[in-house]
Formats: C-alpha cells, sequence, structure tokens
C-alpha cells in the first residue's frame, strides 16, 4: 500500500533529508509517493523538488501563489497550488495524505502539525515547537483523533527506539513499574562554543554560531544550538512526548553526537541508539515504523570511534537550557514565551543587534515579565498565539533596551 507523504518545510534541511529517502533511484520498496510540498523563502528550490517529484498540491505564502502557479504551468507541470496557513491546514487535512512530515521551523509550524493532529495523520514531528507551544493540547489531539505521533529529531527518536513497544504505542505505559523506565538522557554536542569560555561566546559572530561541528542544519537551528536552547526545547518536547516531569529528564554534553540519546532503567541497564550523525536516519525509522528500510547513510565504524565523552552541563554559559527548565516547570504561558522570546532573540543576533549572549538575557527578562501579566494557561490554539504574540513584543521591547 502506497503511503502519500507531505512534507511540510521541504526546502530546509530536514526537507532535504526526507526527500534524498523518496527519490525515485533509491532502492526502496516502491510505497512512498510525494503527495504534496510546502515552501517559504526558497521558491526557486521548491519550484525544482516539484519538477523533480511531481506533487499533486505544494503549499507558498499567500502572496506568491498566483506567480507560483504561473511558474509551473510554464514547466508544464499540473499542480494544485495553494497558499499560507489555510493552505497548509488544507493540505494536512486532504483525505489522501497519510503521512506529514512536520518540518516547518518555528512556532510557523503549530497550526498545520496540530490540524494533522486533529485530521487523524501519522506526523513525523520535528517541529519543536509544536509541543513547546501546545504541549497538552497537542497530545490530547493526538490521542483524541488516533493520531500517530513519530518523532523525528534524533534524540526523540533514539529515546523512542530504546522504549519498549508497549510506551511507543502508549506514552502513559511509561509510568508501569514492570517497564522499569527511571531516567531519559538526552545527549548534547555542546555546538561550537562548547569549550570555549562565556567570554568568547559573546563576541561571536553569526557565522561562527552556525558552524556546527557534527550536524549540518538551518540557520535558526544551529544558533539554538550554539546557545543550547534547541537542547532547552527539546527537554520540553520530551517530557510532552513520553509523559515524564523534567526532573526525570537528564542532559548530558556527548561532543561526538555518535549516542544520540539513551533510556536510563531501573535495574541498572542504559539502552542507547548509536549511529553517525545523519538526520536520514531517523527520518528513516519513522517514515517505515514499525518496519526498517535502507538509508543512505554512511556506516558507523566502530573500529574508527575515538573515546567517547559525556561532559555535565555548564548552565551559566549555557543558561537557555536552565531557562528550559524553569519554564516547563511554570507551565505553558512560560514555554510559549520563552518560545517566543527566543525567536525575536535569534532573528536580532543575526542582525547583529545583538550578541549572541544576549540571547539567553532576553529570554529570561521576557519570561519574568510575561509571569507578572494575568495569563490563564491557554486550552485553545487562539490564546496560545495570544500569549505569543505579547511575549514577542515584550522581546521586541528587551531588543530595543539592549541597542539604546
Amino acid at each position: 500500500m502506497t503511503q502519500r507523504v507531505a512534507i511540510l518545510g521541504a526546502t530546509g534541511s530536514i526537507g532535504d533529508s526526507t526527500l534524498a529517502l523518496l527519490e525515485p533511484n533509491q532502492t526502496l520498496p516502491p510505497s512512498f509517493e510525494v503527495y504534496a510540498l510546502s515552501g517559504h523563502s526558497r521558491l526557486d528550490k521548491l519550484l525544482s523538488l516539484c519538477q523533480q517529484f511531481r506533487p499533486s498540491r505544494v503549499a507558498v505564502p499567500e502572496a506568491a501563489v498566483s506567480e507560483f502557479a504561473s511558474r509551473l504551468s510554464q514547466c508544464g507541470l499540473d499542480i494544485e497550488v495553494v497558499g499560507g496557513q489555510a493552505g497548509l491546514i488544507s493540505i494536512v487535512q486532504d483525505s489522501a495524505v497519510d503521512t506529514v512530515v512536520a518540518a516547518i521551523v518555528g512556532s510557523a509550524g503549530l497550526p498545520s502539525t496540530l490540524a494533522a493532529a486533529q485530521a487523524g495523520k501519522r506526523i513525523l514531528l520535528a517541529n519543536k515547537e509544536a509541543l513547546v507551544m501546545a504541549g497538552s493540547i497537542m497530545m490530547k489531539a493526538v490521542k483524541d483523533n488516533g493520531a500517530t505521533l513519530l518523532p523525528i529529531d534524533s534524540e526523540h527518536n533514539a529515546i523512542f527506539q530504546c522504549l519498549p513497544a508497549a510506551i511507543q504505542q502508549d506514552n502513559t505505559q511509561i509510568h508501569q513499574s514492570s517497564y522499569g523506565v527511571k531516567k531519559l538522557w538526552l545527549t548534547a554536542s555542546g555546538g561550537p562554543f562548547l569549550r570555549q569560555s562565556y567570554e568568547e561566546m559573546s563576541q561571536a559572530s553569526v557565522a561562527q554560531a552556525v558552524n556546527h561541528p557534527n550536524w549540518s542544519m538551518g540557520q535558526k537551528i544551529s544558533i539554538d544550538s550554539a546557545t543550547m536552547m534547541n537542547k532547552g526545547l527539546e527537554l520540553i518536547e520530551a517530557a510532552h512526548l513520553f509523559d515524564l516531569p523534567e526532573s526525570q529528564i537528564e542532559v548530558v554534553m556527548h561532543p561526538q553526537s555518535i549516542i544520540h540519546s539513551m533510556v536510563e532503567y531501573s535495574d541498572g541497564s542504559y539502552l542507547a541508539q548509536l549511529g553517525s550523525p545523519d538526520m536520514k536516519t531517523p527520518i528513516a525509522h519513522a517514515l517505515a515504523y514499525p518496519e526498517r528500510m535502507q538509508a543512505p547513510v554512511k556506516p558507523l565504524d566502530l573500529f574508527d570511534l575515538a573515546a567517547l565523552e559525556f561532559l555535565r552541563p555548564d548552565l551559566d554559559k549555557f543558561a537557555c537550557l536552565r531557562l528550559a527548565r524553569s519554564a516547563i516547570r511554570a507551565g505553558m504561558v512560560a514555554t510559549i514565551s520563552l518560545n517566543a522570546a527566543n525567536e525575536i532573540a535569534v532573528q536580532a543576533f543575526i542582525d547583529e543587534q545583538v550578541k549572541l549572549t544576549d540571547i539567553a538575557l532576553i529570554n529570561e527578562r521576557t519570561m519574568d515579565k510575561m509571569g507578572e501579566l494575568s495569563f490563564e494557561a491557554p486550552q485553545q490554539i487562539e490564546e496560545i498565539i495570544e500569549v505569543d504574540q505579547r511575549a514577542r513584543q515584550v522581546a521586541l521591547a528587551e531588543v530595543a533596551a539592549l541597542r539604546s
């Protein structure tokens, strides 16, 4: 049976890795069809992908619909073009779609990911923000509508693979003592500044911040990795994915990025998932789950491995990780505020308005000020967006204050 796949965020790094697995020349079972793609800013690349994969539908920004449809027509392609969030939602709700790869970066990916859950789809989740901003709402939508949520972040996918099948199928089973899950361990590379001082990190350029030693990622995620905000978001995401409090989720620095994460069991066992640092591995696992598929990934040569290091994170230098723990303890308003502030702060750093180390400062000040306001825990997506927008205003004011 053919699995029809919609890839939201097809022009990003996750899209690249997913499409590399679905190329017609791959020696895979003929069970996948690229049914829909979406892109936002790199529309030339999206056009090339449409020529290569010939999807039935494609989503672009609302303002670009007419021009993109014309370009497709000039290429002799008969592909339906839809626009904006409404277009993304119409794709994930399409009865022809079986699997949605949720790879839109940032809060922009939340509405379509939630709509996919409400439509009962099989979701390959790369968009951390969907759970950071709306974790309880997302997980309830998945369960209420019979959706399947499979993580494709390398760390969460590693944990998923190391858990018993019963917990994979129902995360509440993690509390059954017979399964013996004691802790989850998220590994973190430490990014480009692991061995540099706070002062050196404070002087970092954008080019230095995005120069990740192990992974090839987009600009925003690379900067989040440099500040460890990425790991903070993953901590929040893991708490929702696996139904555990943050106190049972540890973060350990592992510079080699060979062990992607671990599960600690009550009998003293640690189960770890190892592999080359290549996103095609977790994506292939989720695409084929519960089976396995071939993936064009460089095999891990155990004989070539140097010593594997494990270090305690420096929460003074990487304050964003500390803030993430505070946020998840405080509740949804705090996690929404942290994510919103971080998106504003990262963009300000990219625009050379603030220093890399100012990102944590902006995040913390925004969380503190949002905590003083009388927001109730959001129950609907409209309420989430209201908190998000208010936090962005606060964060923008903090950016302005640092620049003055």
